[in-house]
């Protein structure tokens, strides 16, 4: 029995997230069907996190057990003849036995794009959130300055949350443009339900002026959901990297 680490990259616009449920088409359910065809028979794939209905990743790792003795290349190669376009396994490595996807992860990086215009893009929608209104990058990056570090995020994310610790370390948020493109970046040692999404749809109003950058710190000391802004749409957001203490 060896153990493998994938790391996939997918567009999730039609997929309700990575982890499989009942009664919805998701990322793992799909991999999963593609791996059965090449072994013959069920094999349960650990991923690193649960991405959210519509939300996309660059970099998705997940682990699985396999028996078989098939070279990794080959293996990547009929993995990717199976799976729909909109999923794609780009590495394929064998790790050790006690390695796991999700709980060896030290850290993640998502980024969320919006794109800043009033113009719209029939090419882009699925991939940003489009604000017409112009933001003040200056205020939205001294709201995320107050996000880095270690806080209570309870009031930044949602009741589907499945964890009682709330507690996360933020080390690095920023906003960026990019032309119209206005990038928000954030880098923790873990995420919350929800919670990239409630930061970026604070982070939007305050950049319109609708919220002041301390509202982030009336969030961490009150846990109010409604002190915080909006939710922002899942189809702007993007697993960028998963970070690993050790050598894999």
């Amino acid at each position: 029995m060896k153990r493998i680490l994938l790391t996939l990259s997918y567009n999730g616009t039609a997929y309700h997230g990575w982890q499989t449920q009942p009664n919805n088409v998701t990322v793992q359910e799909v991999l999963e069907s593609a791996l059965f065809n090449i072994l013959g028979k069920k094999t349960i794939v650990v991923g690193c996190s649960r991405t959210d209905a519509g939300v996309h990743a660059k970099m998705f790792c997940c682990h699985l057990d396999c028996e078989e003795n098939i070279p990794l290349t080959a293996f990547t190669r009929g993995l990717n003849s199976i799976l729909p376009q909109d999923i794609a396994v780009i590495d394929a490595k064998e790790v050790n036995s006690d390695f796991h996807a999700r709980y060896c992860a030290s850290g993640k990086t998502y980024i969320y794009n919006i794109l800043n215009s009033n113009q719209s893009d029939p090419f882009l929608a699925p991939f940003v959130w489009r604000i017409e209104r112009p933001l003040n990058l200056e205020l939205m990056n001294e709201f995320c300055e107050k996000i880095i570090g270690e806080h209570d995020f309870y009031g930044f994310s949602s009741s589907g949350r499945t964890v009682e610790n709330t507690v996360r370390t933020v080390t690095d948020c920023k906003v960026y443009r990019e032309n119209n493109f206005v990038r928000l970046e954030i880098t923790a040692n873990g995420f919350l339900y929800n919670m990239v999404r409630i930061i970026t749809g604070t982070a939007a109003e305050v950049g319109i002026e609708r919220l002041n950058p301390d509202c982030a710190d009336k969030v961490f000391e009150t846990k109010l959901r409604n002190i915080a802004g909006v939710t922002a749409p899942p189809n702007g957001l993007f697993l960028e990297r998963v970070y690993y203490n050790a050598e894999i």
